[in-house]
C-alpha cells in the first residue's frame, strides 16, 4: 500500500502536479534541465519536484553515465505500475482480475458481450451530456473531459481542411491488467471509445493508428466526422 499521506501530498502542489503529466505524456525520459526550462523554474526547484515524485512511486528514476566520463546525470520516467488507492481500501484490480479470468475461459462469445456492454456504456456517457445542441469543439471538449474522468490523458488534434480528430492516448489506465489480457483489455476498451464517438458524431469512421500491443509508445486513434 502506498503511503496515502505521502501521496497527496505530492500531487496537491499545483506544479509538481503539471510535471507529473507532463512526464507522463513523454515517450522518452527526462532530466532536471528539461523540467526546469519546461516550467520556467530554478534547476533545484526542479530537482526536489522530481524527487517528491520519485518517493512516492509516481515515477521512477536511474543514473545515466556519460561514456566520456564525467558525472551521471538523473533521468526520470512514468511508473510502469499503477498505484492503487481508495478510501477505504477496495479490491477494484482484484475484481477486475476475475472477470477478465472469466471472459478468456468463456471464450469469443463472452468477448462480445463485453464489448457490447462497454460500446453500451461509452454511448450512454456522452448521451446523458445532452449533446444534441453542442458545436464540434463543444463536443471535443466533452470528449476530453471524459477521457480525463475515467484516468488517461488524451490528446486531441483537429485538421481544419477535414474534421479528423487525432486522438492520442498517454497513460492506460488498465495496464495493471495488460500483461495478463491485452486483447481482451483493448478491445473491450476500443469498443467503449467507438461507443462515446458514434454518441457525438454519429457519422463517422474509426480507425487505430497505433496501438501498445504492437510495441508503439502510446494508443491512436483517427476518427473522421462525416
Amino acid at each position: 500500500m502506498p503511503n496515502t499521506l505521502q501521496l497527496t501530498n505530492a500531487l496537491a502542489d499545483e506544479t509538481r502536479y503539471s510535471i507529473y503529466l507532463y512526464i507522463v505524456k513523454q515517450v522518452q525520459s527526462v532530466n532536471v534541465q528539461q523540467i526546469a526550462d519546461r516550467f520556467g523554474i530554478h534547476p533545484n526547484v526542479a530537482r526536489l519536484h522530481l524527487t517528491k515524485l520519485n518517493e512516492t512511486k509516481l515515477i521512477t528514476s536511474e543514473l545515466l553515465y556519460n561514456k566520456k566520463g564525467g558525472r551521471p546525470a538523473r533521468i526520470y520516467t512514468v511508473a510502469d505500475q499503477p498505484i492503487q488507492l481508495s478510501f477505504p481500501k477496495q479490491e477494484n484490480q482484484l475484481l477486475l482480475g476475475w472477470l477478465l479470468e472469466l471472459v478468456e475461459t468463456m471464450g469469443t462469445e463472452a468477448l462480445e458481450k463485453a464489448k457490447n456492454i462497454s460500446y453500451t456504456s461509452g454511448y450512454d456517457s456522452m448521451q446523458q451530456a445532452k449533446i444534441n445542441d453542442q458545436s464540434f469543439d463543444q463536443k471535443i471538449e466533452l470528449l476530453s473531459a471524459a477521457a480525463l474522468a475515467v484516468g488517461y490523458i488524451p490528446n486531441i488534434e483537429k485538421k481544419d481542411d477535414k474534421q479528423i480528430i487525432t486522438f492520442s492516448i498517454f497513460n492506460c489506465p488498465f495496464k495493471g491488467q495488460l500483461t495478463n489480457h491485452p486483447h481482451i483489455i483493448c478491445s473491450i476498451h476500443e469498443s467503449f471509445l467507438k461507443g462515446q464517438f458514434d454518441a457525438l458524431f454519429p457519422n463517422n469512421e474509426f480507425i487505430q493508428l497505433e496501438s501498445k500491443q504492437k510495441q508503439c509508445s502510446n494508443c491512436v486513434y483517427q476518427i473522421e466526422v462525416l
